[in-house]
């Protein structure tokens, strides 16, 4: 009956225990905020179970983390205004910055997930850094030509990004995994433009067609005419050949045209 009792107590204890724990997760870092609001500055790993009984426990997602940059408007080289430039930047926080980041940053330069449950460190501060880039990379191109070269303005946004992060001695603690461009949409008068010059040349390209239709049509005419002379001619050598056919008795039967007005000596 005892050991009934302290097994129960036993079990009791370790509920009570995981229930006034946290259980930091896989791609996270904690960091413990004391009774007292000071942050302890060890962080706690993936994996690790922190007690929440006493202070509160802190989590930061730190791998692949998104920051998406909406509704952008650069300029082209061409001085025209797109009308709409979206992106997103993957980073990852180093694990062991997590706490000089989170206590010595601005808290406006981070972000939350979308539950609330985790921050996301530097969120803010990546995407106002990958804008600044975007807008950079944009006026190397033209806007009708900004979708073709996608991959080259990305890989410029990155390189302009990092090369940020190191200027802020943060380049050993935040890496830019990836920047994607998810939509480039030129403004539309340069589409109307576009669309109208489309229109216009293939206008052209039929007009031509057309004018070189009607030289060969003349041509042929004019060939046709200048060689008028020349049908009379094999006609009358035609007429000739029968007409010696007949006078030597090789052509015993002609076929006479119905309007046929010559004289015909039959014997």
């Amino acid at each position: 009956m005892m050991a009934n009792k302290f097994t129960a107590v036993a079990v009791l204890s370790v509920a009570l225990a995981l229930a006034g724990c946290k259980r930091i997760e896989t791609g996270e870092v904690g960091l413990r905020v004391n009774f007292d609001r000071t942050t302890d500055p060890t962080e706690r790993l993936p994996g690790s179970f922190n007690q929440t009984l006493v202070g509160s426990i802190v989590t930061f997602k730190i791998q692949d983390v998104a920051a998406a940059i909406d509704n952008m408007t650069p300029l082209a080289s061409d001085n025209s205004t797109i009308k709409d430039f979206d992106m997103t930047v993957i980073y990852n926080i180093n694990p062991s910055a997590v706490s000089e980041l989170w206590t010595t940053k601005n808290k406006t330069f981070h972000g939350k997930d979308q539950f609330g449950d985790d921050i996301l460190l530097m969120q803010n501060y990546v995407a106002l850094t990958a804008r600044n880039a975007a807008y950079k990379a944009a006026r190397n191109y033209e806007s009708l030509k900004m979708a073709d070269n996608r991959p080259l303005i990305e890989q410029q946004i990155r390189e302009t990004i990092v090369k940020t992060l190191v200027e802020e001695k943060l380049g050993d603690k935040i890496t830019v995994s990836q920047v994607q461009v998810r939509a480039i949409t030129p403004a539309d008068v340069i589409i109307n433009s576009a669309n109208d010059l489309v229109r216009a040349q293939n206008e052209l390209k039929t007009k031509e067609v057309e004018v070189q239709t009607a030289k060969k049509e003349a041509e042929r005419i004019a060939a046709l005419n200048a060689n008028a002379g020349a049908i009379g001619y094999m006609n009358a050598m035609a007429n000739l050949k029968i007409a010696e056919g007949v006078a030597a008795g090789k052509v015993h039967t002609i076929v006479v045209p119905y309007d046929f007005k010559g004289i015909v000596n039959a014997k």
